[in-house]
């Protein structure tokens, strides 16, 4: 399968091919654009006869601009450039001493909210947001990655005032959390079009139908539209783009809903299909003629299967992944369409939320908390983050013990079609919940991985650097591995001469087992070979203990402990365990 994305013109200032304009008056400001320039690729001063010719010829120029000179100034000189929120470009003004950055313009549709945030974060500044839903902590509606329609203003002041807002939709889509004066009803189930609210009342409604649209009414379109496209070589963009078009009226949905567009691999250098799928902002997927020739369709054509060796084109690519055929292929000149519908995909984030302390907890951890609507975790790990959670999010704490449970809740939930975010300390992956939760998910449901770091990774960075070179975790649990087992993988270990951390040395049921895994390395080692311990890395009441393996008392340990034992080449250094990146020390 070959997917050729869209070209995308709202990436993130700092990571992507966004044009940030920068506007400097002063000395200072020059200063500080330079900061700016020199951490972002794709930042660049503008220069021009003047500070406000420089402002409006970055406004025609680039994605976004950020102005180093005072709020009324900027004002002043781009008042009479508005357009449109939608496609105007974002704006951050920043004072000159450097202490706020503040989205004067574009906040969500535009970005600046999230410019001033990274603008902020690389001058170490404050970002200032007065949109109304980032102040109260809510979603914005035109900030969830669809595209949305009707009155928005209107019906984010309703939610932001508490009041009733019906939320219509017509499956369960993996939405964020909402308040609850937003009341989700069932779903229902038809895909029928929905007539004018009839109480008066705000609603928003989720649906890839064509529908009427009031003054107190949302139209989220998730992108539930498959539509397959076949073609003559040399077929015209406008041509394809009309037929799809037509076929998308007549049976009453919104090309907003479309996710792809599909076609066989033969048709992936198309311009005529490519260039509608950029003009729509959707990808093209291809697929191999012999996986189209294998889906079920009811129009096959067996002059089709002769030119590019599958009997259907559009229906087996809009049905490739599933779903439900809406639109039979219809054809004019050079091209056919069909559209299928699919049904929704829940998402399953698995977030690693660190040692403990909030400033080794990423970013991508915390923005994947804030979009889900359902939190599964260990009750401790949860309360860790409660006030990171969006009013309105569905919270699933379980107590210790309790790890296939949670796996199958958060499966089971994201299966449903909902955001789901299922935390654990550490890196989900390593002895956390990844595993578990893994071994239950299916096709049906996307998998983000959030990375996390790990215990071992906060306890070597205080003891040093013990895993400069090879090194291999080990759980000393026997719990879901045979203690056998684990002797055979501690005797392997420790003949290897690898740097050892030992996950779960010791617990009141475990008192022995710690002792026993010491006097194997003791056998392979010298007897001065560093071993440290942290306990409760990066939180309050962190400690941290050294010791050789001749003096090392496995009783200081216990659960909340992380064992280090240093290979034969790890040594002290002025009170660190350090094990040099190859293995000729150099004293």
């Amino acid at each position: 399968m070959t997917t050729t994305a869209p070209h995308r013109h709202r990436d993130t200032p700092g990571t992507g091919p966004h044009r940030v304009g920068l506007v400097a008056a002063t000395a200072a400001g020059r200063r500080h654009a330079r900061t700016l320039a020199a951490a972002w690729p794709h930042a660049r001063l503008v220069e021009a006869d003047g500070v406000a010719e420089a402002l409006r010829t970055a406004w025609t120029t680039c994605d976004a601009v950020v102005a180093f000179l005072a709020t009324g100034a900027v004002i002043r000189v781009l008042a009479p450039l508005l357009g449109d929120k939608r496609t105007d470009p974002a704006v951050v003004v920043v004072d000159e001493a450097a202490r706020h950055a503040v989205a004067l313009l574009g906040g969500h549709a535009g970005g600046a909210n999230t410019l001033a945030a990274e603008v902020a974060a690389v001058l170490d500044a404050r970002p200032v947001v007065t949109t109304a839903t980032d102040a109260v902590d809510l979603p914005g509606l035109d900030t969830l990655g669809w595209p949305v329609e009707g009155a928005v203003a209107a019906v984010s002041r309703a939610i932001l005032d508490g009041e009733p807002v019906r939320l219509v939709v017509d499956a369960v889509w993996p939405l964020p959390a909402l308040p609850p004066n937003v009341h989700r009803e069932p779903p229902t189930g038809e895909h029928r079009a929905v007539g004018p609210e009839p109480e008066g009342g705000y609603r928003v409604l989720v649906t890839d139908r064509v529908v009427p649209v009031d003054d107190r009414t949302v139209v989220l379109r998730p992108p539930s539209l498959v539509a397959g496209v076949g073609s003559s070589r040399g077929v015209p963009a406008a041509e394809v783009d009309a037929l799809l078009h037509r076929a998308l009226a007549d049976a009453g949905l919104s090309p907003a809903s479309l996710r792809c567009l599909a076609s066989v691999d033969v048709k992936a250098d198309e311009e005529g299909i490519r260039a509608t799928a950029d003009a729509l902002g959707v990808p093209l997927r291809t697929w191999p003629a012999a996986e189209l020739s294998a889906v079920d369709v009811p129009h096959p054509s067996e002059v089709v299967r002769a030119a590019v060796g599958t009997p259907s084109v559009a229906e087996a690519a809009a049905l490739r992944d599933g779903g439900t055929l809406l639109v039979p292929k219809t054809a004019s000149a050079m091209a056919t369409v069909a559209v299928a519908r699919h049904a929704p995909r829940g998402r399953l984030a698995i977030v690693g939320l660190g040692p403990g302390a909030a400033d080794l907890r990423t970013p991508r951890a915390v923005a994947e908390l804030r979009r889900a609507a359902v939190v599964v975790g260990l009750d401790q790990y949860v309360d860790q983050v409660r006030d990171l959670l969006r009013p309105g999010t569905r919270v699933l704490a379980s107590g210790l013990g309790a790890e296939e449970e949670r796996a199958r809740s958060a499966v089971a939930e994201a299966t449903a079609g909902h955001a789901v975010a299922l935390v654990g300390s550490g890196d989900a992956g390593v002895y956390a919940m990844a595993s578990p939760a893994l071994e239950y998910a299916d096709e049906r449901i996307d998998v983000v991985g959030v990375p996390g770091v790990t215990a071992a990774l906060a306890a070597a960075a205080l003891l040093g650097a013990p895993i400069g070179h090879d090194h291999v975790y080990l759980s000393l649990s026997d719990l879901h591995t045979p203690w056998a087992v684990i002797e055979r993988r501690v005797a392997a270990a420790a003949e290897a001469d690898l740097v050892a951390l030992l996950y779960n040395p010791r617990s009141r049921a475990r008192d022995w087992q710690l002792g026993a895994v010491l006097a194997t390395f003791a056998a392979h080692r010298p007897p001065q070979t560093p071993v440290g311990v942290v306990r409760n890395a990066s939180r309050p009441d962190e400690q941290v203990h050294l010791a050789t393996l001749a003096t090392f008392d496995p009783t200081v340990v216990d659960m909340y402990g992380l064992v280090v034992v240093g290979s034969s080449q790890t040594r002290l250094v002025g009170g660190r365990m350090v094990t040099p990146r190859g293995y000729r020390w150099r004293g």
